[in-house]
């Protein structure tokens, strides 16, 4: 094997999910790009995207890494069928999903007091950590379902498909729902 046969072979493989990657960052910053009006409505949202997007990337590429290693293990099968350690997992990565958005927004709220800046009201920027954790989370679980699954059906590696698929779902899903939870919680105040 040449190297130049090694190098074609690796870009082959990773340019489209590069690709793919680089397109959901641009749809998650035209997302946030068009959020002017609930970001000054909502002081402190802006501090909390970082948290909330990297939340979505630890979660849910957690449950990714241990559905690939169940895969792999021959403990899950790769169809979407009631199964109990699936269940559990997808259970468990929603409820820390919810959780650490829940602290990433208290902290928030608790930083910019300290610091003298304009902060929402501590339940406004809850309810919109909460609403969006829920949101993003059901719809990364099934993006992860059906990528690993079908993936893994078709030959192909889930760990090298969990890592480009969370990263992007992550950024899409999270924005869309950082401003629709913002809305409802806009509507709702």
């Amino acid at each position: 094997m040449t190297l130049r046969s090694v190098v074609v072979e690796t870009y082959r493989g990773a340019l489209p999910a590069l690709l793919v990657s680089a397109l959901g960052g641009l749809l998650a910053g035209a997302i946030l790009g068009g959020m002017e009006g609930e970001l000054a409505a909502v002081p402190g949202l802006l501090v909390v995207v970082p948290a909330f997007l990297a939340i979505r990337g630890s979660v849910y590429g957690s449950l990714g890494s241990r559905l690939s290693s169940a895969l792999h293990q021959g403990l899950v099968e790769p169809r979407l069928a009631y199964d109990e350690r699936l269940a559990r997992a997808v259970a468990a990565a929603l409820l820390n999903g919810l959780a650490a958005s829940l602290v990433a927004a208290t902290l928030a709220v608790g930083l910019l007091r300290a610091l003298g800046r304009p902060v929402a009201p501590w339940p406004t920027l809850a309810l919109v950590a909460l609403a969006g954790a829920a949101m993003a989370g059901v719809a990364l679980v099934g993006t992860i379902l059906v990528v690993v699954f079908v993936g893994y059906r078709r030959g192909a590696n889930p760990d090298d498909l969990v890592g480009p698929a969370v990263t992007t779902a992550g950024d899409v899903f999270g924005m869309a729902a950082l401003f629709l939870a913002t809305r409802l919680a806009l509507a709702v105040s």
